[in-house]
């Protein structure tokens, strides 16, 4: 016997599901079948939707919101639509385009219009990222041109470090005394320790070449 499975996606485990959910869930699809993944789309390796590819057999049908929720490659997309529709018999709706319906016009018109359709969506939905991304790599090449800085500020060694720093070596101070006078975690300050006291191996090494230097 037919069933009907939904599945959704969503790019990052902070985005929200809901629209989707709400859409598969009016359509009829009960609950524990609407599969789903917080992944990217840039492949079919997703557990939801292979768990969900396991379960379509002949007849049934796969429903989505949109088609990107199914992929996000172009030729991917396609070749998993072929694989659904032709060697599993599984029929797919896109809710969002109703003319992505494998149920209907089921001759070699109908069936060559959801081709055409699925390429050019495809098609365009992937050349939309490709223009993102570019514009995306320009802005940020643009930003550093003007000076722009990315990414976290560097971690600065406080003046009083030093002073700190020798008392601890000393054993005049425990490491979270240390760290509670200076206002730092625990990572913070063992890499402070290690940077300075590289400066401090650099700083020796110079000194003793000027006196040897000297003395020559």
């Amino acid at each position: 016997m037919s069933k009907i499975y939904g599945y959704m996606r969503v790019s990052s485990a902070d985005q929200r599901e809901d629209r989707q959910l709400i859409d598969l869930l009016q359509y009829g699809i009960p609950r524990d079948d609407i599969y789903m993944d917080k992944l990217s789309g840039k492949n079919f390796d997703r557990p939801g939707y292979q768990k969900l590819r396991r379960r379509l057999g002949d007849g049934d049908l796969l429903v989505l919101k949109s088609l990107d929720r199914l992929g996000r490659s172009y030729r991917d997309i396609l070749d998993e639509w072929r694989y659904l529709t032709k060697k599993k018999n599984v029929d797919i709706l896109i809710l969002d385009m109703p003319l992505l319906d494998t149920r209907r016009d089921r001759d070699l018109i109908g069936t060559l219009i959801t081709d055409i359709v699925l390429q050019l969506l495809s098609y365009v939905a992937e050349v939309e990222r490709s223009n993102i991304r570019q514009r995306q790599a320009e802005g940020i090449a643009a930003a550093k041109q003007r000076g722009v800085k990315f990414g976290r500020p560097a971690l600065q060694i406080p003046e009083e470090f030093s002073g700190v720093y020798r008392a601890w070596k000393a054993k005049e101070l425990t490491p979270p005394q240390a760290m509670e006078r200076l206002g730092l975690t625990a990572g913070q300050f063992y890499w402070m320790a290690r940077v300075y006291a590289s400066r401090q191996s650099r700083k020796d090494s110079h000194l003793d070449t000027s006196v040897q230097d000297g003395v020559k």
